[in-house]
């Protein structure tokens, strides 16, 4: 059996059932094992920890499929780890509500590397990691047989896999083609999701929870919508009785989009202004032009991908706060979010705090906020907690 042997001590992060195991924790690799492969993962004593994907390309050298020595990682592992997925999501989503939700979220459902969400009748996959390339076909073939879809459309098109060395691929992989828009119902908000060339897999499904509690915030509100993508916190504010709302991104295609969202809606144009800038431009602008609103939403892209970009990060996450928390009436809110997994619920509050500070406002956080429940988190995997958010009441 090809199996991979760690350094003494260790072996810590696998007894507490984090399924990663690093480069450097490997003191040996016996058989050669190929990209993907099963290997026996065993402490330096020989004792067996887990077996796991071999990824000799990756700094990520194995991930854990499952840490008892009995279970065996063939083709019936994978239909029964998808199946606990779905039944996952059928006790947690409202497939009325919601018509766009994520089934599979990597780690967390014990199938790292693999992503699969769903927009009505069709199914979006990406496999990110060696392991989840290696069982494409079987994967593929267990979500057919239990989940109903017209097609399956893969987007293993991120810089993840060129980590596990893996080269990108995009398109149909079973059934029908998915067409240019796929429409999804969320909570009485209509969405066009484009699969082909969308953000991760076409839109932003963790934040459907936060769209709906923040939209019971926007009757008669004046709302700033940052980094505003396809217009999904724009829609849910003007449904739920915005005054007005301003939405920038500096892309055009984000905007169309987002304009064809408030058609779909049947939302009147003249309640929205579209502001195609570069958000940290414009809240310096609007800073000095004395500009104000009673609510400001900062929903920005990844600002870190790991801790070398962290310093980095915090500056930016910094200059957003100090720049919108002038813009904010009295008594209003500011909420921002960060999806950078490397930065920590604490450390964000304190960017948010030290934010506020410069720009001499005080802030209060009223509500935390994260993730959907169709993005669980692994209690033994951290890294799964990654977007965080705070509902700052501004004084």
């Amino acid at each position: 059996m090809k199996s991979i042997r760690l350094a003494e001590g260790r072996e810590a992060s696998l007894l507490r059932r984090h399924p990663w195991i690093f480069s450097g924790a490997v003191a040996e690799v016996q058989g050669e094992p190929a990209a993907g492969e099963t290997v026996a993962v065993r402490a330096a004593d020989g004792r067996f920890l887990a077996w796991a994907a071999y990824s000799p390309r990756s700094q990520i050298r194995a991930r854990v499929w499952t840490f008892r020595e009995a279970e065996a990682v063939e083709p019936p592992f994978f239909h029964r780890r998808l199946a606990a997925a779905l039944a996952r999501r059928r006790a947690l989503v409202d497939p009325e509500a919601r018509t766009g939700y994520r089934l599979v979220f990597g780690e967390a459902d014990g199938l790292p590397g693999v992503v699969v969400d769903r927009y009505g009748d069709f199914l979006v996959c990406q496999f990110l990691s060696a392991g989840a390339e290696y069982w494409r076909e079987v994967l593929l073939e267990g979500l057919l047989a239990l989940v109903p879809c017209r097609g399956i459309h893969e987007r293993s098109d991120t810089a993840a896999r060129g980590k596990e060395g893996l080269a990108p691929r995009s398109g149909t992989a079973r059934g029908e083609a998915a067409p240019e828009e796929v429409e999804i119902v969320e909570f009485g908000c209509r969405f066009g999701v484009d699969v082909w060339r969308g953000h991760k897999t076409g839109f932003y499904l963790d934040q459907a929870e936060n769209r709906y509690r923040l939209a019971a915030l926007c009757a008669g509100a004046r709302v700033l919508n940052a980094f505003s993508y396809t217009g999904a916190f724009t829609v849910a504010a003007l449904r739920a009785g915005a005054e007005q709302v301003v939405e920038v991104d500096s892309s055009a295609s984000a905007l169309a989009a987002s304009a064809r969202n408030l058609a779909r809606n049947g939302l009147r144009g003249e309640r929205c202004q579209q502001v195609r800038a570069d958000v940290f431009e414009l809240l310096r602008r609007y800073r000095a032009e004395g500009k104000c609103f009673d609510l400001v939403i900062l929903d920005p892209p990844r600002f870190a991908d790991g801790r070398a970009q962290l310093p980095r990060a915090a500056r930016a996450y910094k200059d957003l706060v100090l720049n919108a928390a002038p813009l904010v009436a009295p008594g209003g809110l500011l909420v921002n979010f960060s999806c950078s997994a490397a930065v920590d619920p604490a450390l964000f509050q304190k960017i948010t705090a030290d934010g506020f500070l410069d720009a001499d406002r005080e802030g209060r956080a009223v509500a935390y906020l994260t993730q959907g429940p169709d993005h669980p988190v692994a209690l033994s995997f951290p890294e799964s907690l990654y977007l965080k958010g705070l509902v700052n009441r501004v004084e």
